[in-house]
């Protein structure tokens, strides 16, 4: 890897104008758009790198492609080898087919068939899907195996030069095209690869610009790592946000992290939700989860953004249509609107009307009910579903129940008993 500066382990600027020059004719110069609704809210100039409308819809074609372009005419003869449950393995899917290589890709076995049939679309004839295994990890270590078996070369979906080198043109592009110099660029953290790439151009070109990286508050891999100074492996993360939930980063990755990110901030899985919906109904934007890392940001930042020029990074939009209903439900649970309760009623006739009547609001909505009637009982529990109107609501729901002498407990905040219960 070619360095600036033999001392610093950024990618240097030369070596992203030449993965730019390698990639120009198969990937899509993104828009970097100005947002008005954004803008208007946070009271800054806030602009989108609409890496979503990327031509595998994220940015990860870039330095999959990048890699394996730079492989010798042996390498690419034996085939490559990856491991992935999403965008990384689209990306060396489209890249196998327009370079014209055999590449065999590793996916865990409960990945969603929309993914799997995505994988195929585009790379045709020239990859061969392999499940096994019920994780990324079950996927990789079998992948390894095999590529060590094969002597094929193995296409990491961060840790390496010249896949941080193709990342990194999502930062040339963002400078090239950006009216004025930018205060801050905020984009989203999973292995590190992107944040590497970008952070890499920009500090080398505008080290004025505060960088910034976002991970979902399930999976802080690299904010604790930072911490520690070195690469740490997490026990156990939240994957809902699966683009960017890692249980560990790249060494290579968190190496250079350290010196470009100015810092790390998380942010609930519940508030990428909520920001989900809002661009889908507000503006017609369809993003996944960690694909609305960074504009989920923005309101814990909006003191720091206040009358200042802001690039977010809108990584990637392969969302699945099925996990809507999902999202709705972790939104409405994080912005307060929906609590779930583990009610005990007495097992008598007229117990839940007076429980409708006395303790629910006029607005108050019963979304989920389940109880079975126990003989030789006195009371009986159910779960019960409430969706208030505003957060607001919730004390004055409460103070309800206190009046009526409503015995409950409160689940939300219990995450484990509550998946078992609803």
């Amino acid at each position: 890897m070619e360095l600036d500066n033999p001392t610093d382990v950024m990618v240097s600027v030369v070596n992203i104008q030449k993965a730019h020059q390698v990639l120009k004719e198969v990937v899509y110069h993104t828009p970097l758009m100005f947002n008005h609704l954004l803008s208007e809210r946070y009271q800054a100039k806030i602009y989108l790198k609409r890496e979503d409308l990327q031509s595998v819809r994220s940015y990860k074609i870039r330095g999959a492609y990048h890699k394996i372009s730079s492989l010798s005419k042996e390498e690419l003869k034996q085939g490559i080898v990856c491991a992935s449950a999403g965008n990384h393995a689209q990306g060396v899917a489209y890249a196998c087919q327009k370079l014209k290589v055999k590449g065999t890709i590793f996916m865990p076995s409960p990945t969603p068939r929309q993914k799997i049939d995505q994988v195929k679309m585009f790379g045709k004839e020239w990859v061969e899907v392999r499940l096994c295994g019920d994780t990324f990890d079950d996927a990789y270590q079998e992948s390894v195996a095999f590529c060590e078996q094969n002597k094929q070369v193995f296409i990491h979906p961060f840790d390496d030069p010249k896949v941080i080198a193709g990342q990194g043109t999502v930062g040339l592009e963002i400078l090239a095209d950006i009216p004025e110099k930018p205060d801050f660029v905020i984009m989203p953290v999973g292995g590190g690869g992107l944040a590497s790439g970008v952070g890499s151009y920009i500090k080398q070109i505008n080290p004025d610009t505060q960088l910034l990286g976002i991970e979902p508050a399930g999976a802080p891999a690299m904010q604790r790592s930072l911490e520690q100074g070195a690469p740490v492996t997490l026990a156990d993360i939240d994957k809902f946000v699966d683009g960017a939930a890692v249980q560990k980063v790249g060494k290579l990755t968190f190496e250079i992290c350290q010196q470009v990110l100015d810092r790390v901030e998380t942010v609930p899985e519940g508030k990428v939700c909520t920001t989900i919906l809002e661009l889908y109904n507000q503006q017609a934007i369809v993003v996944e989860p960690a694909g609305a890392l960074t504009i989920a940001s923005l309101e814990q930042l909006k003191d720091q953004i206040k009358g200042k020029t802001v690039v977010c990074v809108v990584s990637g939009s392969n969302n699945d249509i099925t996990r809507m209903e999902e999202i709705k439900e972790k939104s409405l649970l994080h912005e307060g609107l929906k609590h779930y309760f583990l009610i005990n009623f007495p097992q008598r006739a007229g117990a839940l009307r007076e429980f409708l009547l006395n303790a629910l609001g006029e607005k108050d909505d019963i979304t989920h009910f389940e109880y079975i009637k126990k003989h030789n009982k006195e009371k009986g529990a159910a779960v019960v579903g409430i969706e208030v109107p505003t957060a607001q609501d919730y004390a004055a729901l409460i103070k309800r129940f206190e009046k009526n002498k409503v015995q409950y407990q409160l689940l939300n905040q219990q995450p484990e008993l509550l998946s078992f219960a609803v």
